[in-house]
């Protein structure tokens, strides 16, 4: 009904059905209703103005599906204004789970209804428009970038499909499993691992409310909703963790058979904290949108520390060595290089702009001869077990929640003082990476750091890209050919991080970061005779690669 209250508006094919609103039953309804009908395209209601109408340009929306005014009223107030300044054809509103619909106030030259009222009257049978095959987009995901917009990698249902049953195959969706949903469904992994793999199974998925993972109440009574639904897995990132391992277990948690964790890495102390305070085992993944979703997968009840698991079926993975010409060598396994993707997941492309056949994709040169490259350093072994090692691309993950650099570097450059801005990740107990930025001054500035760091924080676009420090430099570094050279940022980063963590450590003699074939890594200098068990403990707590010497 619902996909077909979209055709009759003129939702086609090869048409963008923009979405924007909190996780809600109704969300779920008109994300697979976009699909069908034409090409979904979820959005964060955080991004800017700006950023959301750039997308929904790109994504070739004529139609826009949002929180109505008693489910997010801010947000509808924002699709309101987005709709009327994009030219939208039309606005639907959803409404909160199980309450009647609302009246909304008109649109000048949009039509707006709540999608409910608007899907009563259609065919419940049968679809009325062209059904989708294999080879046509599904979905639209923003993804962070290079530039200051998100960029928006292309599904097919293909791509869906094929990831979703790699997942089932994983063996950890078993007959009668119950999977909590917390993530929101503009995340890959909302859709795919708790929506779309559970839906194939035949199987019930429990969604923790509008805002999800991101409500501190939802933690208050965590445990008991685990027990009430009798959930047996669930799917969050590393922080949801951290938090859920310092809550009380107050119910029966005994069906819960393991816990998958992605999105940012994981620290050992976050993993060890919440397997002791619960028993339950956490499963780590990796994976990213450009390859639809899950890409490695580990083995419940059999972990290997420091592995993220091993392809799911029917990808294949190698790392590679790009050379400066910009040619690919196959390494061997246990070479650290690139991390290459190929198989029936790889995207089909970014939607650069919008044209009448669609969505116009260009890979920007992510894909070659059928292989991904997906940005991130890593090693694979001789029995296919993936390890991460750093990232050679410049995203930041804060605690799963995907950073451009380049608008945190716009809203620096922004100030009058700063000639020069780069934002890279320091690592975090907490949150896995928090952005810091370094920044060089015209001559003779004495602007203070501490006035730049608030500076960042009232221009960048949302309050999680906001640095937590700004360190001013003579310059920046960069390469022979006077390109930035962010790895050296990121080692002082990560020695910052580090030599404040061991702060009060005893027999700690110095602290310094290299930079090892693109990945940092930290160097702890230790007395020889000073325990190494206080040191370890607190460099378990960071998701880094470190090794020690002895003074």
């Amino acid at each position: 009904r619902c996909a077909n209250a979209l055709h009759n508006v003129g939702v086609r094919r090869t048409d963008g059905v923009a979405l924007l609103a909190p996780n809600c039953d109704d969300l779920i309804t008109a994300t697979l209703a976009a699909q069908l009908a034409g090409i979904a395209a979820p959005m964060n209601s955080a991004l800017t103005p700006e950023h959301l109408g750039e997308l929904v340009a790109r994504s070739g929306s004529r139609v826009l599906v949002a929180a109505g005014p008693d489910l997010a009223p801010e947000v509808w107030e924002r699709a309101r204004a987005l709709a009327k300044e994009a030219g939208l054809t039309a606005l639907f509103a959803l409404s909160p789970t199980g309450v009647d619909p609302v009246p909304l106030e008109p649109v000048d030259g949009v039509q707006v209804a709540h999608l409910s009222v608007a899907a009563a009257g259609q065919p419940s049978d049968r679809f009325l428009g062209t059904a989708p095959q294999a080879g046509d987009l599904a979905a639209l995901f923003h993804t962070g970038g290079t530039t200051g917009i998100p960029k928006l990698a292309a599904h097919t249902h293909r791509n869906e499909v094929t990831d979703a049953w790699m997942i089932a195959l994983s063996g950890l969706m078993g007959e009668g499993s119950v999977v909590l949903a917390g993530l929101p469904l503009f995340h890959v992994n909302a859709v795919h691992v708790t929506l779309l793999t559970p839906l194939l199974r035949g199987l019930h998925s429990v969604w923790a409310g509008p805002l999800g993972y991101r409500d501190p109440a939802l933690f208050a009574t965590f445990w008991k909703i685990v027990e009430h639904y009798r959930v047996t897995t669930m799917s969050a990132v590393p922080t949801v963790y951290s938090v859920l391992a310092g809550c009380p277990v107050d119910a029966d948690i005994s069906s819960l058979r393991f816990a998958v964790v992605g999105a940012s890495p994981l620290p050992q102390a976050v993993r060890r904290g919440f397997e002791e305070a619960t028993g339950i085992g956490l499963v780590e993944g990796y994976g990213l949108t450009e390859a639809t979703c899950a890409s490695v997968i580990s083995f419940p009840g059999a972990p290997r520390i420091g592995s993220v698991g091993q392809r799911l079926p029917y990808q294949a993975m190698k790392t590679v060595e790009i050379t400066p010409a910009g040619e690919w060598v196959d390494l061997p396994a246990g070479e650290v290089g690139v991390l290459a993707i190929s198989g029936p997941t790889v995207f089909a492309g970014y939607a650069v702009g919008s044209g009448p056949q669609g969505p116009v994709l260009d890979h920007l040169g992510t894909v070659r001869d059928g292989w991904l490259n997906t940005g991130d350093l890593a090693r694979v072994d001789a029995e296919g077990f993936v390890q991460l090692t750093g990232r050679a691309k410049d995203l930041i993950i804060r605690g799963g929640h995907n950073i451009d650099p380049a608008v945190i570097e716009a809203a620096l450059l922004a100030h009058p003082a700063v000639t020069d801005a780069q934002a890279v990740g320091r690592p975090d107990p907490h949150a896995g990476e928090v952005p810091v930025a370094f920044v060089a001054l015209v001559t003779g500035s004495d602007v203070a750091e501490d006035e730049l760091c608030a500076w960042a924080a009232a221009h960048v676009p949302e309050a999680a890209a906001a640095p937590k420090s700004v360190t001013v430099l003579p310059a920046l570094p960069v390469t022979s050919v006077g390109k930035p050279f962010k790895p050296a940022l990121r080692a002082e980063a990560t020695r910052a991080a580090v030599a404040d963590a061991l702060r009060d450590a005893p027999g700690v003699v110095d602290v310094r970061a290299d930079v090892e074939r693109g990945a940092v890594v930290a160097v702890i200098t230790r007395a020889a005779a000073a325990d190494p068990g206080p040191i370890n403990d607190i460099l378990d707590r960071l998701a880094i690669t470190w090794r020690e010497e002895l003074s």
